[in-house]
């Protein structure tokens, strides 16, 4: 079976924490594409400090160099509110024999019954989640089950979670504090050339 694992969010920056879920649930899934997707406009949250589209997406093609993992301008392209029914229907289109992974983490995967066409999202794609701290996992899977109801079929992966988050790169940044434990090196220094993030 073709299977794709798509991990979208703002990647505001991609740090080492989403290559490391990538990477484990690449493995989990026998995925034979992961397809990291920048998102135009995030729906689903207030982002004052978002980078520009265009660095959000360089970033992720600068993380992905050397690694398995593809990215793809999709939502960027399209413009306008970036919702996860909508790509999924296009990535259907694109690849109507493979089965679709849709990768989140946990603080999104909470919110699900919330985002634009959740039926779709159900009907296009299996659910990946893992947890982000150390209860994450009993939230999940209660949340997991109120999902099944509704159709969605959900895979959890009890993942070591690297305790990284954008919004600590973000502030490391602000502060002059060095973020290359946080994000791969080519990253650090593009954040660095183009001033992003003061």
């Amino acid at each position: 079976m073709n299977r794709i694992a798509i991990f979208g969010g703002t990647f505001n920056p991609i740090h080492n924490g989403h290559l490391h879920i990538a990477q484990q649930f690449q493995k989990q899934l026998r995925a034979q594409r992961v397809l990291f997707i920048p998102t135009f406009v995030p729906p689903h949250k207030r982002a004052p400090d978002l980078a520009p589209a265009e660095d959000r997406l360089e970033m992720c093609r600068l993380a992905c160099e050397g690694t398995p993992f593809e990215v793809s301008d999709l939502e960027i392209r399209r413009g306008g509110p970036s919702y996860t029914a909508e790509t999924l229907l296009a990535l259907k289109r694109e690849y109507p024999d493979a089965e679709l992974c849709f990768l989140t983490g946990e603080d999104m995967f909470l919110t699900l019954e919330t985002w634009y066409k959740p039926d779709v999202i159900y009907s296009l794609a299996t659910i990946c989640a893992a947890p982000r701290s150390t209860d994450g996992l009993e939230k999940l899977r209660a949340y997991a089950e109120k999902l099944a109801r509704h159709g969605a079929k959900v895979i959890l992966q009890n993942i070591d979670y690297l305790p990284v988050s954008s919004t600590m790169v973000r502030e490391a940044v602000r502060q002059d504090r060095a973020i290359d434990a946080l994000v791969p090196a080519k990253v650090a220094r593009y954040i660095r050339e183009n001033g992003l993030y003061h």
